[in-house]
Formats: structure tokens, C-alpha cells, sequence
């Protein structure tokens, strides 16, 4: 029986109570259920990763609730490569892809079943289904993932019993599952990078997601414009709650925690506190994005006059960052380096940091010696999807020394970021942040700019700010 409450209110369960709780319930088995659309999917790439690993167990798990404080826990959001795996968003389960004799691997999805009605388990207790809702059964999840499922809390045992198989396991998502089993660092570490590799080009499934996401990222940031006079009224969580709104609405959350940064808080790159006033005359940087039901992130930026017109500082800012992510999608493009986009942006605003007299020219030496990055601060963009910082654990050869194909989702994100307190430029340019951030679809003979339906140039953000803004 779980353990109760220290200082609950109730003292025990008397016996009366437990046999009233077990009777009286109806069959609520599931019938008539269809595999998920994205079954298929994750059935080929469980088929890529066992391509990789012939004759290795792996361990992939799903992770577990965290404590926030006491009884109550954070909102659990499952490991992204065993999402990617299986489709499945189910706590304290596991995928293990169990070694063939031909080199394959049969795959066996890890579950808590549903709680059964004859013991107080389904009831008492904080992750009871009582308390925290309806789980599958095993039945089911085999129908709906598309690959047989067993008992999670089997699993100790059934790694176990074939101790000798050699064994890879994702660290750090389950410290109770890698206590399980006897594996390499090093080897581990392969595995996570692999489950990253094998996410750098998404399928015909995943891109349908990502542009769903980014659909409904552009609905929230059209109704972060129509609140910005509330949002004056009041500061910048109310941008921040008017776009979560959207993202709860039509997917499962924020995929990231929003930045509403306006005024001086825009040279912030990571500003999330969003609790500043709104300012006219100022400038807002709203980076967000509506992450799916499916756990597919959009990552999006546009930098915003509150009064819905650009200053001649600002728009001389804003127009730089422009051109220079005109320059950086230009380089996205099938069989093109990754850092082709990166070295064109950050060469632009190097130009134009030479031109204005904030850094020593020429601007090949200035953008060789990175002195550009005061102002810019970060890399021009990232790849995309599950995470919105997606592949991280990937091979820097497929990765950033790689070369661009076609189904990779990345983001174009220039900046420039001028601090309120840096002396080495005019006080009229202190405190003013700009950034513009779009996500590219790389195509067969280019690229699709997947966020196209929000306005990018100044002149186009103000028409549409006049248009909808409140």
C-alpha cells in the first residue's frame, strides 16, 4: 500500500472502507481501437537505431515523475528519444530492443499497467489512477503503439535474467533502471547520440507536426499583438499568459519557457521572469512556441514596437537584423555546410557593427577575431523538433561539421543586443534588443519557411500591428 501523508487528515483505511472501494466498478477495457498514425513511423526508425547496434541490448526509458515539493510533482514530459521511438508518453516505462540471432532486434515497450480493482493501490496514493487519471492497459497499448508491451515492474528481472546479452542504456533519465544493469559510460553516451542522429531528418509524420506547431505558434503570437494594449496596463506576463493560452487551446504546453522581454530586458537572451512593465515607445522580443500533442516544438521570435511603430534607432537595428537573416535563409539549402546560415548572418551584422564605428574593421578580421559577438552574443540558430533545442547529443559531424538535407527542420535567429549599461555605444542605442527567428524546412531544392505567416520586415510587422493590435 502506498505510504500516506505525514499530517493527513485521515488515520488509516479501515477494512469496511478497502471492501467498499473494490466493488461496484464497471469494465472499462477499450474496445475497437486503432494503431496511432504515427506507428509506422516510429516502428522504422526503431528499425534504423537496431540497424546500428546488431546483437546489443538497449535500454531506453521513458523517466519518471520529479518532486517539486512533498507530494507534488512537476509536469512529467517523457525522454524525447522514447518518444521518438515508440509514440508513447507514458511515465516509468521503458523501450528495450532485445537482440535476434539474425542481427535484428525485437522491440517490447515497458508500461505501468493499469491499477487493478482488487487491492487499494488504484485509490491510495498520489499517482494512483484515481488520483492522477486513467492509465492504458497493456492490450491496449499494443493495439496503439503498434509493438508488444509488458510489465514495467517486471523489468529488473527480465534485464537480469539475460545479464550476459551486452547492454547500452540512455543515463540519466532513470537512475533506478540503470541501477539495473551493468553498462559502459562511454558505449551509453553512443547510444543517446545516435538516438539524436536519427532525429536530424524528420519523416513525412514529424513535419506535418512541426507545421502544425509553428500553425498555431503564429495564432499566439497574432493574439500576443491584439493584448499588447492590456499588456501595457499591466506588464509583460500578461504576453506571456496570453500566448500559453494558445498553446494549451490547441496543443500540450509552451515548448519552452516564453520570453515576453520588452524594453531593456530584450538584451536578456533567456529573460523569463517576464515581469516587466510595457512600455510605448519601447520595443517587446516574444520568443515562443506551441509545442503539439505529439511533443513537436515551433521557435519563434519577432521583436515588436509597443506603440506599434519603430523609432529611426530601433528601425535601424531591426532592419540590420532583417537583412542579415535574408542572408542567413539564403544559405539553407540542400548539401550546404550547417554553418553556412550562422557564417552569413554573423558576417552581415559584423559589416554593419564596422559600419556604425562599434567595432574595429576590416570586417573580415573583426568577424574573424568574433568581435561581433558582443553585440550578438549567441549562435544564429539550432535544430528543431521534439526539443526545441532538437539532436543535442548528435555527432558533431552530422551535426554542425555536416552538411544540410533535405527534412531537417532548423531555426534562423540573427540578433543584435545592445546592453543598457555598455559605454561603447551612443546612449540612444542602450537597451535595445532585436532578434528575428523563423523555422526552415530544408526542401529538395531549397528551403520552405515553415513561420512565412508571420510578418517579418519592419514595415510589414508595423502593417500588421496596425491591423491587429489592441
Amino acid at each position: 500500500m502506498a505510504k500516506g501523508r505525514k499530517n493527513g487528515l485521515y488515520n488509516g483505511v479501515s477494512e469496511e472502507l478497502s471492501a467498499l472501494m473494490r466493488t461496484g466498478w464497471a469494465d472499462t477495457e477499450r474496445h475497437g481501437l486503432e494503431p496511432d498514425e504515427q506507428a509506422p513511423y516510429a516502428a522504422r526508425r526503431r528499425a534504423a537505431l537496431s540497424a546500428r547496434f546488431p546483437g546489443e541490448r538497449l535500454v531506453i526509458p521513458s523517466g519518471n515523475l520529479k518532486t517539486r515539493s512533498n507530494d507534488d510533482t512537476y509536469p512529467f514530459r517523457a525522454y524525447s528519444g522514447y518518444v521518438h521511438m515508440t509514440g508513447d508518453q507514458a511515465r516509468d516505462g521503458a523501450l528495450v530492443l532485445e537482440p535476434r540471432a539474425d542481427g535484428g532486434h525485437d522491440a517490447y515497450c515497458y508500461q505501468l499497467p493499469r491499477d487493478g480493482r482488487d487491492t487499494d493501490e488504484f485509490w491510495i496514493g498520489y499517482t494512483a489512477e484515481l488520483w492522477m487519471g486513467r492509465r492504458r492497459t497493456l492490450a491496449e497499448s499494443e493495439v496503439v503503439l503498434g509493438l508488444a508491451c509488458r510489465d514495467v515492474r517486471t523489468i529488473a528481472e527480465d534485464l537480469a535474467a539475460g545479464s550476459a546479452v551486452p547492454t547500452r542504456i540512455v543515463r540519466g533519465i532513470d537512475p533506478a533502471l540503470e541501477a539495473a544493469v551493468t553498462t559502459d559510460e562511454e558505449r551509453d553516451a553512443e547510444l543517446d547520440g545516435t538516438l539524436s542522429d536519427l532525429r536530424l531528418v524528420k519523416d513525412e509524420w514529424e513535419i506535418g507536426e512541426m507545421r502544425k506547431a509553428v500553425d498555431s505558434t503564429v495564432r499566439g503570437f497574432t493574439d500576443c499583438v491584439g493584448e499588447l494594449s492590456r499588456a501595457v496596463a499591466s506588464s509583460e506576463r500578461w504576453i506571456e499568459g496570453t500566448f500559453f493560452r494558445r498553446a494549451r487551446l490547441e496543443g500540450n504546453h509552451v515548448g519552452y519557457g516564453s520570453i515576453c522581454a520588452a524594453g531593456e530586458h530584450a538584451t536578456i537572451m533567456h529573460w523569463t521572469d517576464n515581469d516587466g512593465p510595457v512600455r510605448p515607445g519601447e520595443l517587446l522580443l516574444l520568443d515562443a512556441g506551441v509545442e503539439t500533442h505529439s511533443l513537436y516544438t515551433a521557435d519563434v521570435t519577432r521583436t515588436l514596437p509597443i506603440s506599434g511603430t519603430f523609432s529611426p534607432v530601433q528601425r535601424q537595428v531591426y532592419d540590420a537584423v532583417y537583412e542579415a537573416q535574408e542572408a542567413g535563409m539564403a544559405a539553407v539549402k540542400p548539401g550546404a555546410p550547417y554553418r553556412a546560415f550562422h557564417e552569413a548572418s554573423q558576417r552581415h551584422l559584423a559589416a554593419r557593427l564596422v559600419e556604425w564605428g562599434f567595432i574595429e574593421g576590416p570586417v573580415d578580421r573583426a568577424y574573424e577575431l568574433g568581435l561581433q559577438r558582443r553585440f550578438t552574443m549567441a549562435g544564429t540558430g539550432h535544430m528543431l523538433g521534439l526539443d526545441v533545442h532538437d539532436c543535442a547529443q548528435a555527432r558533431t559531424e552530422e551535426y554542425v561539421d555536416g552538411v544540410l538535407e533535405p527534412g531537417m527542420v532548423l531555426t534562423v535567429e540573427p540578433g543584435l543586443y545592445f546592453q543598457p549599461d555598455d559605454l561603447t555605444v551612443p546612449e540612444e542605442w542602450r537597451g535595445i534588443g532585436v532578434r528575428i527567428e523563423d523555422d526552415l524546412l530544408v526542401t529538395g531544392d531549397g528551403h520552405e519557411n515553415l513561420s512565412a505567416g508571420l510578418p517579418r520586415s519592419s514595415a510589414d510587422v508595423e502593417a500588421w500591428m496596425a491591423r491587429f493590435a489592441g
